[in-house]
């Protein structure tokens, strides 16, 4: 590099002399893994030149690892590099998932000469959009730890259900017995700050004039990034080739996509699994032929229940149509045991309030593995809703199959006697057997209820309506199962539990127990709003 640090990449020829395309993969997670020397054989079989490269302070790179913060710097050099090497054909292609798909999008924008297109696989979003209660998962913890040094550490020798327990969040790894500096710049650098604008892309797509192959799951904890970048660079890439060669793929997988047809204990099916590089490959030999992607094609979505891969032109799906659904209770929704309802038409009746009480240090669980590797999936929640802190509605057996294809957005009547706190959605799908299988969740901190970079006060109280996003989702609720939705203040430890106190949480042990309303009713008529499609 520049700066005289040497960076260390393995690079694999196809058979044979001549020049190649590169297809660049960049990674913090070390380059010798046997699934990626399988992927650079079969990248290589194709006629590829693939490079698997560490990223600056990893593996057997030097330098220091400050995450994300050398990428667009570093990769924008190693395009070029790579593209002027004897078995280069000047043409590069940058590939990667999760920390590799973000960084590909910071080195697009600094427009190295030679990169024709990117294949980015679950990338997280800009600071703050995957956790808009701006305040960083604890369960993030669990990944800087694992990165701390040279080589990937054993994140199983530590018990992060007590290390997530505690407080101040700003302490935590205190709990460890280790110093990870880069933990603390969560919390000591608001949103707004020049602390994390190197880190922001997604507003900047006008600058990016790229073919880009966007790859997600329906269970990818990251997944909003994917539907965010496909759809900015479809609207405001800068040339008409880039918009219209944009495609996406999203299959019925997590954040570790196209391993398996099952997700938790959900089978999807033989044909769930795809042979991804050889889609990949046609892909760039398209871009690179100056040809434009099949436009009826552009877009391949899984639709689970049916279980199989739907081809369109776009995303949303043409014919979809919003539907809405409101709260309804005649006494209280507490809780499984309750008469919470979840129905079609509009409430008639005047105003209704449940009520829960949420105790920061008592939060419900949110059902995942301890590590980052994958937060959440198609997990059962029947025993978590027998709690009482959590508002429970539920609608009546589908008469039909009821298909969500698209977002899903919560907005609900609330007040508190907090002067902050949090209040957390999640819709899923009733089976016959009582499986109460998550679909997708979110979160809205009342301090951050306008977005990130305006902070707004509350007055215990009051009533407000607030909106949860709840992402997205292509999913049939079959015959004679239930669509339900929950409401709680809590979801841990994916989200740090919110204290109920004004101000910064993260450097104090103090907390309030909260009292929680959501109202519904003719007046105040809280509701959630689907994208649904009637034929597939």
């Amino acid at each position: 590099m520049p700066d005289g640090i040497e960076l260390s990449s393995d690079i694999y020829l196809p058979e044979g002399k001549g020049k190649s395309t590169v297809i660049l993969f960049r990674t913090p997670y070390g380059k010798n893994s046997d699934e990626l020397l399988n992927t650079a054989r079969q990248f290589s079989k194709r006629g590829f030149v693939f490079i698997a490269n560490d990223v600056r302070g990893r593996g057997e790179s030097d330098g220091k690892f400050i995450p994300y913060f050398s990428e667009a710097e570093d990769g924008s050099r190693l395009i070029e590099i790579f593209a002027g090497k004897p078995w280069s054909n000047g043409n590069v292609i940058t590939w990667g998932a999760s920390y590799s798909g973000r960084i590909q999008w910071l080195t697009a924008l600094k427009k190295p000469e030679h990169l024709r297109g990117m294949i980015s696989i679950v990338p997280p979003s800009d600071p703050f959009v995957e956790n808009p209660s701006v305040s960083t998962s604890p369960m993030n913890l669990s990944w800087l730890f694992s990165l701390r040094g040279r080589g990937m550490q054993n994140i199983n020798s530590v018990d992060w259900e007590e290390v997530y327990g505690s407080l101040p969040l700003i302490n935590m790894p205190e709990k460890i017995g280790v110093d990870i500096p880069f933990w603390k710049q969560y919390f000591i650098n608001r949103p707004e700050s020049d602390f994390w604008k190197p880190l922001f892309y997604q507003g900047k797509m006008n600058n990016i004039n790229l073919p880009v192959m966007h790859i997600s799951g329906w269970y990818d904890d990251e997944q909003i990034g994917t539907f965010i970048n496909y759809e900015n660079m479809r609207k405001y890439s800068e040339s008409d080739f880039s918009r219209n060669n944009q495609s996406l793929i999203i299959g019925p997988w997590g954040h570790s996509v196209n391993k398996d047809i099952k997700n938790d204990h959900i089978d999807f099916g033989n044909n769930s699994k795809l042979d991804l590089v050889e889609i990949e490959s046609q892909w760039i030999n398209t871009i690179l032929e100056h040809r434009y992607v099949d436009n009826d094609e552009r877009v391949m979505v899984f639709a689970m229940g049916p279980n199989r891969w739907i081809k369109s032109s776009d995303w949303p799906l043409k014919g979809c149509k919003n539907i809405h659904m409101y709260l309804s209770s005649e006494k209280s929704a507490a809780g499984i045991s309750g008469d919470g309802r979840l129905i079609f038409d509009k409430p008639s009746y005047g105003l209704r309030t449940d009520q829960f009480t949420y105790d920061p240090m008592d939060p419900v669980p949110y059902l995942s593995g301890e590590g980052f590797a994958q937060i959440g999936g198609p997990d059962d929640y029947s025993e978590i809703e027998k709690r009482k802190d959590i508002l429970v509605y539920t609608s009546g057996k589908m008469e039909e199959g009821l298909t969500i294809a698209g977002k899903i957005t919560g907005r609900i009547f609330i007040s508190s006697d907090c002067e902050d706190t949090d209040f957390t959605m999640k819709i899923l799908d009733v089976h016959q057997d009582g499986y109460a299988q998550r679909l997708q969740d979110g979160i809205t901190r009342l301090r951050y209820r306008n977005g990130p970079f305006q902070e707004a006060s509350y007055e215990p109280g009051k009533i407000i309506q607030i909106e949860i996003d709840m992402w997205g989702m292509f999913h049939e609720i079959k015959k004679d199962h239930r669509l339900r939705i929950e409401i709680s203040s809590s979801a841990f430890p994916k989200y740090a539990r919110n204290q109920n106190i004004a101000g910064n949480q993260y450097d104090t042990t103090n907390y309030k127990v909260a009292k929680q309303k959501v109202y519904h009713g003719q007046q105040y008529s809280s509701e959630i709003e689907m994208q649904t499609v009637d034929n597939l």
